[in-house]
This record gives C-alpha cells, structure tokens and sequence, in this order.
C-alpha cells in the first residue's frame, strides 16, 4: 500500500463507525469547503486542506511522501523521538521498517487536537442532553484544551523522523471510534445487571487480560462491584476529556454506568456527585484495541505491523 492509501483507510474506517449520523459529517466536511472557497489565494496556501475530506484534525500523515511504498510498519500508541530510533535501528539491521503509525497524536495533528472535541456535543445529544446545552458545556472546555495546547512542543517527532527520512502519521480518533464501536457493541450484547459484571466482560477481552498481568487493567473508581449498572455507556473517543458540567446532564439523561480509558481528578468528584458509576477500563489497553483493529485491516492488505510503545497487539 501507498503511505496516502493507509491514512484514506484509517480516515475512512473512523467514518464508519464515527458515533455521529453520515450526514453531520457531511455537513461538517461542506461548512469546511465553504470556509475555505471564501479565502483568498494567499489564506488558501496556509488553510489546513485534509480538513476538507478528513473530519478528524488529530489524525494526519505528518512526514513522508504520500506516494511512498509501504510494506511493514511500526505501531504504537506513543511515537516519541525514541520509537523514531528504533524504526531506523531496526531498518539498520535488516527489518525494514516503511512507516511508522502512532495512535497518539503529534505536530499539526496535536495542535488541532481540540477542533474534534465538539463531536462530543453530538454524543451528548446522541445520549439525550439537548444539543443547545451540549454545545454550551462544551465550548469552554474545547477552548480550555486549545490554550492549554498552544505553548506544546508540536513538531519534536515529527523532526525527528524527517532527520531520518522516515514517514510518520498518527491515527487518533478513527482508532477511538473502533474501540467505542467494539465496546459498546459487546455491552450492549450482554445482560448486565452489576458494575461487577461490566468489569467481568471487560476481562474476557485480551487486551484487558493482558494488562489486568500488568497492574493496568480496568477498575471500579466511582461504585462497587454491587451497585447495579444501569445505562452502560462508553466514552472513549472525541479528542480528550470533556466539560465536568456533562456529568450531571448524562445522569439526568439515564446514563447509570460510564466506562472510560481515563478521568481527571475533577472530573471524577463530579461524576461521583451526580451518581454515576465509573470504570476506568485501561489507557493503553482501550488504546490498543482501537489501533488493534485498524493494523487487522492492514495485515489483511499484506502490511506487517511490528508494536512497540504500549501497543498490546492482538490479532482478530
């Protein structure tokens, strides 16, 4: 496959399983092209021009030819300076890496990170918190993510990799999305009454099998095993963390039990005081089933992916 062609399938795999309807991403994806026919030649060269077929700021080839052939790639949630090193190590003695895949997101990727959080408004909405009230918890935390991403270090493995002439992309929220899809399938499938029982399901699945050995596995942070589970829902995609004021909405939506790859401190008080029960089900091992099922479709377009950096590989 051509390096173009892998970043196509990933945008293209997290299209089919965004939690949003295909038509606001449409929409979406029009509102962009729109914003971008009205800008002078000038405005044009700088306008970031994957947005207008790519719905997902944080996932973007970052380094490397498009056209460039690839036959093997190194995975891994995080691609820091030091998986670039051992992508050209590797290379050095004798298994050729082509490319390498992050999850997590770097360079303009990273910068542009907050503009997918407001696909957290839709999934509010989706859950039954007016879209008006969604929109409006959301836009002072979307902006606090902004801020809080300006004085980042954007572009230090992107650097690197351009030092060594290595193609690097990141694929983050189409990852998200299979993981979400994978989950809440599998939940919705299952007649659970208990947290208990949402953890016992979450532990037949390998990822989590292998990252329980490792201390890292998924846990109860708000409610006990007893505690019945209600509403089970999955929140694992949309950039990062969203508005501590969602939590007393979802709770007044229904929702009993979130199962999540991670939550601040503050975020968790306020979940506790609105009631809801909260897994934490495992960064690297939520993570890693995502980019688990995108390599699944690479293998299968005879790529060979070699993990590294918190990938727990699983093969479906």
């Amino acid at each position: 496959m051509l390096l173009k062609e892998i970043y196509q399938l990933a945008v293209e795999t997290g299209k089919e399983v965004d939690p949003r309807d295909s038509k606001e991403i449409k929409r979406m994806l029009a509102k962009k092209k729109e914003e971008f026919d009205k800008l002078d030649d000038k405005e044009k060269e700088l306008f970031d021009q994957a947005s207008l077929s790519n719905p997902y700021a944080d996932t973007r080839i970052l380094s490397g030819q498009q056209d460039k052939e690839v036959n093997r790639v190194l995975m891994g949630i995080d691609i820091d300076t030091g998986e670039i090193l051992v992508a050209d190590r590797l290379t050095e003695k004798g298994t050729k890496i082509d490319a390498v895949i992050a999850h997590h997101p770097s360079g303009k990727a990273l910068a542009g990170l907050y503009d997918v959080m407001h696909m957290q408004e839709d999934i509010l909405n989706d859950l039954g918190v007016p879209v008006n009230i969604a929109e409006g918890i959301m836009a002072e935390r979307i902006n606090e993510v902004k801020r809080g991403l300006m004085p980042a270090n954007h572009n230090k493995t992107r650097d690197a990799a351009e030092i060594f002439d290595i193609p690097l992309m990141c694929v983050h929220t189409p990852a998200d999305n299979l993981v979400v899809n994978f989950l809440q399938n599998k939940i919705n499938k299952e007649d659970l009454t208990t947290v208990g029982d949402v953890i016992d399901l979450l532990k037949k699945i390998p990822e989590y099998r292998e990252a329980t050995k490792l201390k890292a596995g998924p846990n109860i942070v708000i409610g006990s095993k007893e505690n019945r589970a209600g509403k089970v829902v999955v929140e694992m995609t949309g950039g990062t963390g969203g508005s501590k004021q969602a939590y007393e909405k979802l709770a007044q939506a229904g929702v009993g039990t979130l199962v999540c790859m991670h939550i601040g401190e503050e975020h968790r008080k306020k979940a506790e005081e609105n009631h809801i029960n909260v897994i934490i089900a495992g960064h690297m091992a939520s993570d890693s089933i995502g980019m688990n099922l995108l390599a699944d479709k690479l293998v299968k377009k005879g790529i060979e992916v070699v993990s590294c950096s918190g990938l727990i590989r699983v093969k479906r």
